[in-house]
């Protein structure tokens, strides 16, 4: 009865029903402007009909409300959006939408298959790099114009479209691989967050298919150093921030359990503590923090952070330290050989042939990477501990390798030819030549 009241007072104030029909893809994601003004002080309804089952109903917000897959907020012109994720099959058919006491639309989902929107991306970069990364769109829109948003905590904003461009971010369509390829330049902390790559498929009614969403990660380049030695992590911020406190925590600094590193200074005065010094730096925009003496405990990721008002800023960079106990392996050609690395970061393993480590740190070089049948590698996740294996060793298999995740020990690996075994191939040849009947003699010793 109380949904039935609710429709007839939507009814008789908002006069004649506007109605909309809109697309989206499975796995994608779906936002629609509906062109009415959002009204803070009033109720918001969502319901799925025919049998109006509510999704958001008595709900009031300055800007935003959400329940599971399902969004409304207001938008910088002060309209209602509507925001649907990860859409399938369930969730076609008809809807309404309404503020209490002011307008409702019907709306009409249609949700159809296609490849191109079943996935998400994440990509990471440092900071002042370009961050490249492509959406690929449906055949059915290759005309239609792109146009990228970004979600805030209570918004979702417009960052490109063809009336709307900045000038760090290009977008470029290949229409013949119906994919548009996105360029960031000159990242900033800011720049951080996610990103939903869509199309505008219909102007009038001004909805939009989100295509493919982008977690765009941004770090610093690590910081590589070996045992005893100090490190100094540098954390750039805007000058607006210049007043602000600031912290460098070993794990998040929002999470209770941070670690107790943590230390936070405010404005230029320094803190120091035992083998932690952090100083700010307002004229340069940049707060540092050095770690003296470096042990294996020291290391894994590191967050730089701005306190605001409301939230924290972000900004990361992986502490690298470089055990001094090498491990040196002697092998011939032919033998296997098994390396363990040591390593707490499950998505931060690495092993590498490099000269230096600063060739191998960047990324990690994992071992899905390297293209050799000879070389496997097993995690024992309980243990910390995850073991390479090299199989039939070739003699161009020597060198420096680097292993483990922040944790990194050289190994020195050399690989011989087996002398012992060529004398006896020679011996055999020699006997050979001088009378057959010594052969079998030969390759029984």
């Amino acid at each position: 009865m109380k949904i039935l009241l609710i429709f007839f007072t939507f009814s008789l104030i908002s006069g004649a029903v506007r109605c909309v029909s809109v697309t989206g893809y499975s796995g994608g994601s779906l936002l629609v402007d509906s062109q009415k003004t959002w009204f803070s002080a009033n109720t918001k309804s969502f319901n799925k009909l025919p049998e109006w089952r509510s999704i958001l109903n008595d709900m009031k917000h300055d800007k935003w409300i959400n329940n599971g897959k399902f969004t409304l907020f207001r938008n910088n012109e002060g309209n209602l959006m509507i925001y649907i994720r990860g859409l399938n099959e369930h969730d076609a058919g008809e809807y309404w939408i309404g503020v209490l006491y002011k307008w409702g639309i019907d709306m009409t989902l249609n949700v159809e298959e296609d490849s191109c929107c079943k996935e998400s991306k994440r990509v990471m970069v440092n900071i002042g790099e370009t961050a490249t990364f492509s959406c690929e769109y449906s055949q059915n829109h290759i005309n239609d114009p792109k146009i990228i948003f970004k979600e805030g905590k209570d918004s979702i904003e417009t960052i490109y479209n063809t009336s709307k461009k900045t000038e760090r971010f290009n977008v470029s369509d290949d229409k013949h691989k119906n994919l548009f390829n996105v360029r960031i330049t000159a990242v900033t902390p800011d720049d951080g967050g996610v990103y939903l790559c869509g199309v505008w498929i219909n102007r009038h009614s001004y909805s939009y298919s989100i295509i493919i969403t982008v977690h765009l990660d941004i770090g610093m380049a690590p910081v590589v150093r070996r045992e005893g030695e100090s490190a100094e992590i540098f954390c750039p911020y805007d000058s607006i921030y210049k007043s602000k406190s600031k912290s460098l925590c070993k794990g998040k600094c929002s999470t209770r359990d941070r670690n107790t590193l943590n230390e936070t200074v405010r404005e230029e005065k320094e803190t120091k503590t035992d083998r932690l010094t952090l100083n700010d730096d307002v004229t340069a925009s940049v707060f540092t923090g050095t770690i003296t003496g470096l042990t294996a405990e020291d290391a894994g990721k590191y967050w730089c952070a701005v306190t605001l008002e409301r939230d924290v800023n972000y900004l990361y960079t992986h502490l690298i330290v470089i055990m001094n106990e090498e491990l040196n392996l002697t092998k011939y050609e032919g033998d296997d050989v098994s390396i363990q690395c040591k390593h707490h970061d499950e998505h931060q393993k690495c092993f590498c042939k490099a000269h230096e480590p600063s060739m191998c740190v960047m990324d990690g070089v994992s071992l899905e990477k390297i293209r050799d049948d000879r070389f496997s590698f097993s995690d024992e996740a309980s243990t910390g501990v995850f073991t390479v294996n090299i199989t039939d060793l070739r003699e161009e298999d020597s060198g420096i390798y680097w292993c483990g995740s922040h944790i990194i020990t050289k190994v020195n690996l050399t690989v011989k030819q087996d002398f012992s075994l060529i004398n006896i191939i020679s011996l055999c040849s020699t006997l050979l030549l001088i009378g057959g009947f010594a052969v079998t003699e030969c390759l029984l010793r």
